[in-house]
């Protein structure tokens, strides 16, 4: 039977919003969650969850976290996964989280680490106070243009970096504790199966995927292996030959290869989803599978100032 953007839009939703299953048959089944902090109306880990796990209130994961065998970390975006995707990104580079940038890590910072890294290994675990209790770091600027303390930028930096773990949180703010990561990839073979696996993890949480969005998801896991950015390039097209694919209206779509779309089908229900949810995250693949554009805008213009533009979250109903 020829492969339809109806079953596609169906295959879509049907293979996202599966049957709510517990926390970990979740993380099994997804392997990733975005995280996002804001709270209005709930944070964005939280609205994902409650979907796919029975009986799901807001706070769960932060408060069963330590029994999971999860961690925090970059993936495409910052989330939670499972801690077998997280093994394949590490060790990384000593470079900083990606919001600064892909800079390197100066000879002072390296050794202002080293102390750091050490004061955590002597306490076991450590709140971000403690670190700037004894080290005085004092305040940065960060990435927008606000100020951070430092000791919160160098503590995620090391985290990125792979040096660092959270063992959870406190009223929403991190405990860290030391992180020691198994050798890396023994040859270019073994590197390029964990990129390998990395790209079928993201097909895996967001397929089907239409060619430009493989592409740019492909290109994303620079946050997840920013010392493997050069091999991304093959493995998208490694990638388009591994995975299954069909031409639908003009555009090659691909999803598993062990799956088949026209095989889905959707409960007759409404949900509503947030901005985040795999379901409607890919706004370009969302446009093509529903044919409108996922934005909601609001415009003002403050006394004696210019016209603004304010792009909100939105939230949208899937049934």
């Amino acid at each position: 039977m020829p492969i339809t953007l109806d079953h596609l839009r169906r295959y879509a939703v049907a293979r996202s919003l599966f049957k709510p299953t517990t926390l970990k048959g979740a993380f099994d089944r997804m392997g990733f969650v975005q995280a996002d902090p804001i709270r209005a109306p709930a944070r964005a880990q939280d609205l994902i969850l409650r979907h796919r796990v029975k009986d799901y209130h807001a706070g769960d994961l932060e408060r069963l976290y330590p029994k999971l065998k999860i961690e925090e970390d970059f993936f495409i975006v910052y989330g939670f996964m499972t801690k077998s995707l997280q093994a394949l990104m590490h060790p990384r580079s000593e470079v900083d989280v990606p919001a600064e940038g892909p800079r390197a890590w100066p000879a002072a910072r390296r050794k202002l680490a080293q102390l750091v890294l050490e004061f955590v290994r002597e306490r076991g675990e450590v709140h971000p106070r403690d670190v700037d209790d004894h080290f005085s770091h004092g305040s940065v600027e960060n990435y927008w243009g606000g100020l951070s303390s430092a000791t919160t930028q160098l503590l995620a930096a090391m985290h990125y970096r792979g040096m660092l773990r959270i063992v959870r949180r406190e009223s929403g703010i991190r405990v860290y504790a030391v992180h020691e990561h198994g050798q890396g990839p023994a040859d270019t073979t073994e590197r390029r199966a964990r990129v390998d696996a990395l790209v079928d993890a993201a097909v895996q949480i967001y397929a089907p995927l239409p060619s430009k969005c493989l592409a740019d998801l492909v290109r994303r896991l620079r946050f997840a292996v920013p010392h493997w950015h050069g091999e991304l390039k093959e493995a998208l097209q490694r990638a388009k030959q591994r995975l299954a694919h069909s031409h639908v209206d003009g555009v090659d779509w691909y999803w598993p290869s062990k799956e088949n779309p026209v095989h889905y089908t959707v409960q007759n229900m409404v949900r509503l989803l947030t901005p985040f949810d795999p379901v409607v995250w890919d706004r370009d693949r969302f446009e093509m599978l529903w044919g409108w554009q996922y934005r909601f805008e609001a415009m003002f213009r403050p006394p004696n100032g210019a016209l603004v533009i304010m792009r909100y979250r939105c939230f949208t109903a899937i049934g």
